[in-house]
């Protein structure tokens, strides 16, 4: 299945015409989830290739305004296309803001669910195990880990010629899990002829936060982690006094979880992206630094590292 994450905005603060305030899709199947919702996010979801129409949940890092200003907005605008349930959590003080913008977006039609969330707890979401994470801001944050389900074995064709299955339709029927009738055979079950079940995928948004051994904790081994790097390394007293990353900071952190990719995102509009991406790459090569509506593809392991596809998000 593909797994995709669509960076709708990617600046740090406030919005400009180049980065808009923070905001991502991910992308598994018809499953999406969103993570955080800044001012404009939802003009940005209607530009993208994800759109409104797949949304399982919202998972919001913390309650600063340029994380969460977009949220009465895109939940009126769901009032009138969607009665599917939706799931926003977040960290403690989420419900108080939601609760803020009622007279905003006024009466819902759709079931709404708000949960706050504590480092360890887990939800099921669109097919996802979605743990919180402890960050480390200035207000009540959490990272969030996207932890995909177990992935079926591969097929071992020589054990299903083995058991009389030939070549042919047979053979891809088993290895889409579907037990088959053999002629000459009989039943032959799908399990009998797979491999063990793969890990699934993993990846880990930290929202604001300095360096925190949390996010660290919970990326070890992920397939990316999606990680703030406001500032760079002359202003790093600044950093740790607001309760930011500066791109080497952030580097080195996924250096030392042994993230397969890293992605940059809520940098400060007076840096270039060549800066940031200097700053970092001594500490951590597969590092990149998506634009909005950039997208960065997750394969399965064994088909290569995640790759950025430069406007890969926007739609068609």
């Amino acid at each position: 299945m593909d797994l995709d994450v669509v960076f709708l905005g990617t600046g740090a603060r406030h919005p400009s015409p180049a980065r808009g305030a923070s905001a991502l899709v991910v992308e598994r199947g018809p499953d999406h989830l969103l993570v955080d919702c800044g001012e404009g996010t939802q003009e940005r979801l209607m530009r993208s290739r994800p759109g409104l129409r797949h949304l399982r949940g919202i998972l919001v890092t913390h309650c600063h305004g340029d994380h969460l200003l977009g949220l009465p907005g895109l939940l009126a605008t769901f009032s009138d296309v969607r009665d599917e349930p939706l799931v926003v959590a977040g960290p403690p003080g989420l419900a108080a803001a939601v609760d803020t913008f009622r007279p905003w977006f006024g009466e819902l039609r759709f079931p709404l669910r708000v949960v706050e969330a504590a480092p360890g707890d887990a939800l099921d979401l669109g097919g996802w195990r979605v743990e919180a994470v402890a960050a480390a801001h200035i207000v009540p944050a959490l990272a969030w880990a996207l932890r995909e389900p177990p992935l079926p074995g591969h097929l071992d064709p020589a054990a299903a010629r083995g058991r009389g299955v030939p070549e042919g339709p047979l053979l891809a029927r088993l290895a889409a899990g579907e037990d088959v009738v053999a002629p000459g055979a009989g039943l032959v079950r799908s399990a009998e002829v797979m491999g063990p079940p793969r890990p699934g995928r993993v990846l880990v948004v930290s929202g604001d936060t300095a360096p925190a051994p949390g996010v660290a904790e919970a990326a070890h081994g992920a397939d990316l982690l999606i990680h703030e790097a406001t500032f760079l390394a002359p202003e790093a007293e600044l950093a740790a006094h607001s309760g930011h990353s500066t791109a080497a900071q952030a580097a080195r952190l996924a250096a030392d979880a042994g993230v397969r990719a890293l992605a940059l995102t809520h940098t400060s509009h007076r840096y270039t992206a060549d800066r940031v991406l200097a700053e970092a790459r001594p500490h951590f090569p597969a590092v990149m630094l998506p634009a909005d509506l950039d997208a960065v593809r997750i394969p399965l392991p064994e088909r290569g590292a995640p790759v950025l596809v430069p406007c890969g998000g926007a739609g068609t």
